[in-house]
């Protein structure tokens, strides 16, 4: 039986990180190192090495565990942030890329980033521009594969962050979904535990290169996860 692979993971305490940190507990190809501020609650059953830090000792943890790829599902919302440009980019923009540049320096030369449908560092939308801004400054660093998820909207539990406009896209979305064509398709919904199956699966694979993934491909990607660890 070959060794678990290597994986670490920052953004725990989110939506889609939690899922991974689920999904990881169900194969035996992944051995998962979570790093994350503060303590997470973890779901039954959860197989996962947790350190709790500061994000500037996190470079000091990929160092020790040496992780072939890392997932970064980092993010906040502007709710969040207290409505606060500054404290918005500290998280989707800085911590993103300081926790990339950590996992170089370390010598992991495999990113999963989970962006979001329609990031462009030229949108008027804070959030599509940021995401856009980060994608950008990611493909210029030094590594050798780099996934990029543009998820479109997010289906799942968020007992803590309760937002009303996303709340009514959700309920909408099994009608608008069917009717979304082209370059509109990647913009419809899709559940987080295929975005963090695919951002596993995705962080197994080896051939080098930078991707994009819409809701599809990542679809597609969790599909092989669940296959393979049945």
């Amino acid at each position: 039986m070959s060794e678990a692979a290597r994986i670490a993971l920052v953004g725990a305490t989110g939506l889609i990180g939690r899922r991974v940190i689920e999904l990881a507990s169900t194969t035996s190809e992944v051995r998962l190192i979570g790093l994350a501020r503060r303590e997470v609650p973890l779901p039954r059953g959860a197989r996962v090495e947790m350190f709790v830090a500061e994000p500037a000792k996190w470079g000091e943890v990929m160092e020790a565990v040496q992780p072939r790829a890392l997932i970064c599902a980092l993010g906040t919302t502007w709710k969040k942030a207290g409505k606060d440009e500054a404290a918005f980019r500290a998280v989707d923009h800085d911590l993103v890329l300081a926790s990339a540049a950590a996992a170089l320096k370390a010598g992991t030369r495999h990113l999963v980033v989970v962006s979001a449908a329609g990031a462009d560092r030229h949108a008027k939308n804070r959030y599509m521009r940021t995401k856009g801004e980060v994608e950008a400054a990611l493909s210029q660093m030094a590594f050798k594969r780099l996934d990029i998820l543009r998820a479109g909207l997010l289906r799942g539990p968020r007992p803590d962050d309760w937002r009303l406009a996303e709340r009514l896209a959700l309920v909408a979305a099994p009608l608008i979904d069917p009717l979304l064509m082209g370059s509109w398709r990647g913009m419809g919904s899709i559940d987080a535990r295929d975005v963090a199956g695919a951002a596993l699966r995705l962080a197994l694979r080896a051939a080098p290169g930078r991707f994009i993934h819409d809701n599809d491909a990542m679809r597609r990607a969790a599909r092989e996860l669940a296959r393979g660890t049945r």
